[in-house]
């Protein structure tokens, strides 16, 4: 094993979607993009985590039929709210292979899927899945040269437009139980 559990650093953007740590570190980055970016930069700065695992709750088109509280390993990260041409700057980020097969093998039952990052509830046009800070996670991972992964927790429908419907809090225990089991998958890799 190369990766010990104090160098794996856990992100969500809020509290609710951390578990309490094993041995491993949390943060809460904040909600939105830029924040995550801003967030996760300073943290991997300060920590220098060898692996980062970015967890969340996200929306789904009613199409791609996943219900709620399901979960969705990130196959790639796509910025949605971004649309220049790629030599000017990535739009589209995928995880390790490596991670990307511990993760599967730790949630077996989980959606694999491409999952957009966009600032506002609905911009994720081009993915059926949608989240707010994945895409600026696992970019800052990139340029700082470590792996990561996005793993989210379904709570709604994108379509639905009464919040009061969406199931945060179904969503919010599955990706608290969902952490430990990718993490544990994840310290067993050989990055």
């Amino acid at each position: 094993m190369t990766t010990t559990a104090d160098r794996v650093l856990v992100v969500a953007a809020t509290a609710r979607e951390l578990a309490v740590p094993r041995g491993w570190r949390v943060l809460e980055c904040g909600v939105g993009p830029v924040d995550a970016a801003v967030a996760t930069a300073a943290a991997i700065a300060e920590l220098r985590p060898s692996v980062i695992v970015h967890v969340g709750i996200a929306g789904v088109r009613r199409v791609a039929a996943i219900a709620p509280p399901a979960l969705v390993i990130g196959e790639s990260s796509l910025y949605c709210d971004l649309d220049v041409p790629e030599a000017w700057a990535p739009r589209l980020l995928a995880p390790s292979p490596e991670l990307l097969a511990a993760a599967r093998r730790a949630l077996p039952d989980a959606a694999v899927r491409s999952i957009g990052t966009s600032g506002r509830v609905g911009g994720a046009a081009r993915c059926d899945v949608e989240a707010m800070e994945g895409f600026s996670v696992l970019r800052a991972a990139q340029r700082a040269g470590v792996p990561a992964i996005e793993i989210r927790a379904i709570s709604n429908h994108i379509e639905e437009q009464d919040r009061a419907r969406w199931q945060f809090d179904d969503a919010f225990a599955a990706i608290v139980a969902a952490t430990p089991l990718v993490v544990d998958e994840v310290l067993q890799c050989r990055l």
